[in-house]
């Protein structure tokens, strides 16, 4: 049983999901944080092709035409995250952390929790051998050789406290689809953990090595729930715990967390 002072960390793995849906899940699942309904949570998914803008975004490094881009299948979204344009698609792992950060101790500020995202991503690049490093003035992670390659990016979203977007590490993505962009509106090349290893690793294991690197990191417990509702009965458990949380929690999850589980689209 989880002791009251501890933070915990809800951690759910969806798959494939579309980009329209997952971006919905944020919203309610950050709204549902906001509210004290369920207790941080970080959800790992893959996205099929998809360019999102953030609000720094230059239309300029979109470099495919919009033509292109459906012809490809290739969607677009502005978002509200930080950051410029960046490509997410299969073999990609997507990582979107909907933490509360008044509720860790010290309180953490938007940097700092940029900075403990970027050590989570490095940590498991280092579990896979791989060297890597921050750049001065700049998001993200990079490989440590003379050529710096970005093998992970990040761009998040805080609102009343509460985290939403995240960030995206190449595991065994196609790297060709960063050419129709220009990533992160930097000219510096990209890649990933099969690139630099030369060993096919499954995402879903990266997935693990990352959430266990959420736990140390972010000096949280981490436990894994099998479909998003299921947030609301692990905010529940907490509340038994006499943790500091609403009343009036439903038995059942509400109709946008019902609804998104019913779409036809890819949650697990």
């Amino acid at each position: 049983m989880w002791e009251v002072s501890e933070i915990v960390i809800a951690v759910l793995h969806l798959g494939l999901v579309d980009y329209g849906t997952a971006l919905r899940l944020q919203e309610t699942l950050a709204g549902l944080r906001q509210q004290g309904r369920i207790p941080d949570a970080l959800l790992l998914l893959e996205h099929p092709p998809v360019i999102t803008l953030g609000r720094n975004a230059r239309q300029a490094n979109v470099v495919a035409s919009r033509e292109l881009l459906a012809a490809r299948g290739v969607e677009v979204f502005e978002i509200n995250r930080g950051g410029d344009v960046t490509f997410h698609g299969p073999g990609q792992l997507v990582g979107y952390p909907i933490f509360d950060l008044r509720g860790f101790t010290p309180k953490l500020g938007a940097v700092d929790y940029v900075r403990k995202l970027e050590e989570v991503l490095m940590r498991t690049c280092e579990h896979y051998g791989i060297r890597t490093r921050r750049i001065r003035g700049m998001t993200g992670v990079w490989t440590q050789e003379e050529e710096e390659r970005k093998i992970a990016a990040i761009g998040v979203h805080i609102s009343r406290g509460v985290t939403s977007h995240g960030f995206a590490l190449n595991v065994a993505t196609d790297l060709e689809h960063f050419k129709l962009i220009v990533p992160c509106g930097l000219n510096k090349p990209v890649t990933s953990i099969a690139l630099e290893t030369g060993v096919p690793v499954p995402i879903e294991e990266v997935g693990q090595v990352v959430a266990r690197h959420f736990g140390s990191v972010f000096d949280s417990e981490v436990f894994w729930v099998k479909a998003p509702d299921d947030l609301l009965a692990a905010g529940r458990e907490t509340e038994k715990q006499d943790r500091v949380w609403p009343q009036d929690t439903p038995a059942k999850a509400p109709e946008e967390l019902r609804r998104l589980r019913e779409e036809d689209t890819h949650l697990a």
